[in-house]
């Protein structure tokens, strides 16, 4: 799998997901509402990666309200500086459909997000 080497055990969240920090960041957390600028890399669980904005050289900004639902509970756990890993199962991810195209039917994903900043 293409993201960073870990020893640290993931922990799971009472909805299901699960995360572990790979490095902490100091300050508030964002919440639910927040438009967030994050760098992230998503892969499946053989490892294939399937999207980064590392890839891009780019940063991505956008609304926590707008994304999948590990997303969203995920990034309000993070301080700005904090890189987590996190293993998204299919009902906080995209669901019994996936995305077509993209993202299979009940995929369980990793990501690999670093939280640059908030508003």
């Amino acid at each position: 799998m293409p993201l960073s080497e870990s020893d640290q055990p993931y922990i799971k969240t009472a909805s299901g997901l699960e995360y572990r920090s790979l490095e902490e960041g100091q300050g508030d957390k964002p919440e639910a509402s927040s438009t967030v600028t994050v760098h992230y890399m998503g892969c499946f669980e053989d490892g294939e990666k399937f999207d980064s904005s590392y890839d891009r050289d780019e940063p991505t900004t956008f609304p926590l309200s707008g994304v999948i639902p590990g997303w969203t509970e995920g990034l309000q756990l993070m301080s700005p500086g904090s890189k987590y890993q996190f293993k998204i199962p299919y009902q906080l991810g995209y669901g019994e459909a996936g995305y077509p195209g993209v993202i299979p039917p009940k995929a369980t994903l990793y990501f690999e997000i670093e939280l640059i900043s908030f508003q």
